[in-house]
């Protein structure tokens, strides 16, 4: 039952990106009505397929690529719905959305078998610190795409093609004010991922750090987002310069999701 409501998720999700991509070059309220139905529909599906595998596995259904990914997924589209309640971009759908049908795709070629957690795993930690992490870098995904949605304002801005998509787009001051916001929520969820993850290493190692390669690589994107930060508010980087630190800085991201485990040994499974 769990893979058919992830399937079905995964399928409104494609709907939505298609409706998304289509939405760029000839976007009306009919069609952000429609995507935000689709993921909306999609969001429902996929938050009872984690149920689901939380009722089956006994535990939150993190512990495996898998569950993972799908977990992040659904991350990235609560707080997409967040910021289309709170701000009403307009577009977002737009450049969130196809990233998060990739995830979801991603999460559909891994092996999906519920397994056992392993005694190291059986912790209340499991909990905390997976969940800040994941909560933390769904807010550097939205500033990517907020990153992205500036570069693309700017570019029409300086070309001076002021009609069409500029003009369903919001200002480059708001998408700049939006980005800052999103660093400074995604940051502090970050730090206290890490440090409830040193914590949880030290009861269950001994030792509160290991220079594990995903432990280094997470602590290289929490340097990378602390200069972000530090800069815009120090030497004053705003606007295109924050925009691009902030796709920068989701890269590092996804390397540290996917990579790590991909092309070095980690005795880290997500």
């Amino acid at each position: 039952m769990e893979i058919i409501l992830f399937e079905i998720a995964l399928t409104f999700y494609f709907a939505a990106a298609i409706v998304c991509v289509l939405e760029l070059f000839k976007g009306t309220k009919t069609t952000s009505t429609i995507m935000l139905s689709l993921a909306a529909v999609g969001f429902a599906f996929h938050t009872s397929n984690i149920i689901a595998r939380y009722v089956l596995s006994g535990h939150i259904p993190i512990a495996n690529l898998h569950e993972a990914s799908s977990f992040f997924s659904w991350c990235i589209v609560l707080l997409f719905f967040f910021l289309e309640y709170r701000y009403k971009l307009g577009l977002l759908g737009s450049f969130i959305m196809p990233i998060v049908f990739v995830l979801m795709l991603s999460s559909s070629m891994l092996p999906r078998k519920i397994e056992p957690l392993s005694p190291v795993l059986q912790s209340y930690w499991l909990g905390v610190h997976t969940v800040l992490a994941f909560l933390g870098d769904a807010a550097f995904a939205m500033a990517f795409g907020i990153g992205i949605m500036y570069l693309t304002q700017e570019h029409f801005v300086k070309s001076k093609h002021l009609g069409g998509l500029f003009q369903r787009l919001p200002s480059l001051q708001t998408l700049d004010e939006i980005n800052y916001r999103l660093i400074t929520v995604g940051f502090p969820l970050l730090t206290l991922a890490i440090i409830t993850g040193a914590l949880w290493a030290e009861s269950a190692w001994g030792s509160y750090w290991r220079w594990d390669p995903k432990e280094v690589w997470s602590l290289i994107t929490w340097f990378i987002y602390a200069v972000v930060l530090h800069i815009r508010l120090v030497a004053g980087w705003r606007g295109r310069r924050a925009a691009i630190l902030s796709i920068i800085g989701f890269c590092v991201v996804l390397f540290t999701f996917f990579g790590v485990n991909l092309v070095l040994e980690s005795k880290h499974i997500f």
